[in-house]
Parts: structure tokens; C-alpha cells; sequence
């Protein structure tokens, strides 16, 4: 579960926000801050800065319909497509893809990570190269309001009412799926369509439900 194990931060204009952490969650307070900051120092000769707030690079291409709230940093080679849902505190990786109707508020998107259909993405962190199937979302709220626990081998406490899931680099999310509030997925692991995932999945895993998470072979 921590930083180390999940994600590689030399594929992330964020790396810095990690620094000094343990667990990838415990950036989630902090991210639009840290895109006001860093923003400010981003080369004007590479990235546009359209309003206060948002820098999206030049050779990223970002569609007439897609919104941006601000705060947001758009990398370069990221892709934002027609009518896009950029709410704000917001990070997208170079080369990254958000497609048609996606809808983004205070994650992180590593470089090359691909949300590109009808995806819901919120207080959340994907790793390098990570992609959610069509229609699969992060569920950042528990039904009862209280606040997030990760459960893995041990139990771990947020303090945050409000965290949907980690993905380490490489993970495969099927067409459909949920990922419940506190969900950790190690790397290279791939989650079978329509499933309902909650707390931590391990490394190099194939997830088809609850019962059922094997090695990968």
C-alpha cells in the first residue's frame, strides 16, 4: 500500500507531491495547492495559461466541448476529449488520454494513464500506464458518510470522508466496474468487467470477485 510499491514517480510531474509520504492517499488534501505552486514555475514557452488556475500544454490537445476548472495542469501529449468534466484539482499525465464524457476532480493522473470512456475519477491516484474500461468509476463517499478505511492486512484509517481509489501502475480496470471508497490495487493487477472492488487487491493479481483474486500466471 505505500508509495513505493504502487507507483513510480519518475512518471508524474507530481513526484514532488509524494516526497515525504507514505501512503498515496495522504496527497489528496493537498493537490490543488500544489498545482497553484507548481503551475507558476511551468515554462511559458510550453504550456498555455488560458485562465487563473489551469496550464495545459501546448502539444496536448484539449477539444472545444471539454471543460477545465481550475485549479489543473495538463501535461504534455495528454488528450482531453469532447465534453470532458474537468471539475478542478486536477493533474493529467503526458500522453494521457480523458475521453468523451469522463469527469475528473482532485486526482492525479500519471503519465500515459487512460480514463477514455463515460468514467467518473474522483479524490483519486493512477499510476503509469493505468486504464479504466468503459463506464468503470471510483466511488469517493461511503453510503453511510463516515470516514474511509483502507482494509487490507491491516486496517488503516484516512481521517478522509472522501477517497476513492488507488491504482498502481499498469492496472487493468474492466468495462463497468465499481471501485468502492478505499479501494488499493497493486501493480499489474487487472480487475475482471463488472465488478464491485473494495479494499486492497495485491500486486500482479486478476481480480474476478471477492472470492476469487488469483496470481497472475
Amino acid at each position: 500500500m505505500k508509495i513505493e510499491e504502487l507507483l513510480d514517480l519518475s512518471h508524474t510531474i507530481a513526484a514532488d507531491l509524494f516526497r515525504e509520504k507514505t501512503y498515496p492517499w495522504e496527497v489528496l488534501g493537498e493537490i490543488s495547492a500544489f498545482i497553484e505552486k507548481l503551475g507558476e514555475t511551468l515554462p511559458a514557452e510550453e504550456f498555455d495559461h488560458p485562465q487563473a488556475g489551469v496550464w495545459i500544454a501546448k502539444d496536448a490537445k484539449v477539444f472545444p466541448s471539454a471543460y477545465i476548472g481550475a485549479p489543473c495542469i495538463i501535461d504534455h501529449g495528454a488528450e482531453v476529449r469532447h465534453c470532458a468534466f474537468i471539475r478542478g484539482s486536477a493533474i493529467v499525465g503526458k500522453n494521457a488520454v480523458v475521453g468523451n464524457s469522463v469527469e475528473l476532480k482532485n486526482v492525479v493522473l500519471f503519465d500515459n494513464v487512460q480514463v477514455p470512456h463515460y468514467n467518473y475519477v474522483g479524490d483519486s491516484v493512477l499510476g503509469y500506464k493505468a486504464h479504466m474500461g468503459a463506464g468503470s468509476i471510483t466511488s469517493n463517499v461511503k453510503s453511510d458518510k463516515t470516514l474511509v478505511v483502507v482494509k487490507g492486512d491491516e486496517q488503516i484509517e484516512t481521517g478522509r470522508k472522501k477517497f476513492g481509489a488507488i491504482l498502481g501502475d499498469h492496472v487493468e480496470v474492466g468495462c463497468n466496474s465499481v471501485l468502492n471508497p478505499g479501494t488499493v490495487i497493486g501493480r499489474n493487477s487487472h480487475i475482471y468487467p463488472v465488478s464491485s472492488v473494495r479494499g486492497v487487491i495485491p500486486a500482479d493479481a486478476i481480480y474476478k470477485d471477492a472470492e476469487h483474486i488469483v496470481p497472475q500466471t
